[in-house]
């Protein structure tokens, strides 16, 4: 890093320096000569530069300016990397459609901060993402690939199920940042699968799911109640019909049984 950078904690900017580990991310993540990649948070260009050992194309976007010229020298060489000053979080799907073209995979170190909305903003969108890579807190990892019933399972969970099969490829432990973070991290990998769960009506079963999760220590059947209107009595009495106790809970629930449940209230 250049001496007269500051970094900045408000970007949670904590940078890998280790190339065995860079490579390793651009390997798990299964980059090809075919491939083009967008890659959320430049950084110092440590992974830019792995990513442009190994794909057709790189577009990376970072929004801390003052990186430029840090970036212009890591990356001086690399012809197929872009470097896009700009926040991928307030860009339309046109605009990077526009930028990047059709398919392609995601690869990143990703701020703690922003962590869940730039997965979900990929996931939920109509780009051509095909698979996602990317270095989150380990704790955000675990509750992505958490099982029902446990205590990480929540409605993010489902929701990255709904859109992808997602699993932690390796732990990173927080030495391996500069500035070292005061947490581990994990690389998760997220392939999206289109229409995975085919369901008459994306929205409402999202709310569904997410409803079920609303307040923990309430049964599934007042959750419900709480975010549809539906009578509590007749929730419970279609639970006992199709095979569930009326009390049960929503961190229980598994996707097969939100597909389930949803059929039967809608």
């Amino acid at each position: 890093m250049d001496g007269g950078f500051r970094f900045k904690k408000s970007l949670g900017q904590n940078f890998i320096s280790d190339t065995n580990l860079l490579n390793a991310i651009v390997s798990d993540a299964g980059i090809t000569s075919r491939d083009v990649v967008v890659e959320i948070g430049a950084g110092a260009g440590g992974l830019s530069l792995a990513l442009s050992k190994k794909a057709k194309k790189v577009f990376s976007f970072e929004v801390d300016g003052s990186l430029r010229e840090t970036l212009e020298r890591t990356l001086s060489g690399c012809g197929n990397v872009e470097v896009i000053f700009s926040d991928v979080l307030k860009m339309s799907d046109g605009e990077i459609a526009r930028l990047v073209g059709g398919e392609f995979k995601v690869a990143a170190n990703l701020p703690y901060y922003i962590t869940t909305p730039l997965i979900m903003r990929f996931l939920e969108s109509g780009l051509g993402v095909s698979d996602m890579t990317v270095m989150v807190q380990r704790e955000v990892a675990e509750r992505l690939t958490a099982k029902p019933g446990t205590k990480d399972y929540s409605a993010v969970t489902v929701t990255v199920d709904f859109y992808a099969d997602a699993k932690i490829l390796r732990n990173v432990g927080r030495n391996m940042f500069y500035p070292v973070p005061n947490v581990d991290s994990a690389l998760i990998g997220l392939k999206i699968i289109p229409d995975k769960y085919p369901v008459k009506d994306r929205v409402k079963f999202l709310k569904f799911t997410s409803a079920a999760f609303a307040m923990r220590r309430k049964t599934f059947a007042n959750n419900l109640n709480a975010a549809f209107g539906i009578d509590k009595p007749l929730i419970e009495k279609r639970l006992i019909e199709s095979g569930y106790p009326p009390n049960i809970r929503g961190e229980t629930l598994s996707m097969s049984d939100f597909l389930k449940l949803f059929g039967v209230f809608f």
